[in-house]
């Protein structure tokens, strides 16, 4: 499934821990194989990508997110 959200990344020190992105929303998304990009950026940002149902992982701390592009807000 095809999503834009806005909101924030966030490590999770969860387990082995996990980059997530939080959703302006308040729903939270496992990054799946996140860019250094995007994980160093901070403040707000816009993704693109796909909710992935065919991942399991270790972390279990939502629905895993693909991300294809995004943005940098601030």
């Amino acid at each position: 499934m095809k999503v834009k959200l806005t909101g924030q990344v966030k490590w999770q020190d969860v387990d082995m821990g996990a980059w997530s992105f939080v959703s302006d929303d308040g729903e939270t998304y496992e990054l799946h194989n996140p860019s250094a990009d995007l994980t160093h950026s901070t403040g707000k940002v816009k993704v693109e990508g796909n909710i992935r149902d065919d991942i399991m992982t270790m972390a279990m701390i939502g629905p895993v997110l693909e991300v294809s592009s995004f943005e940098v807000l601030g």
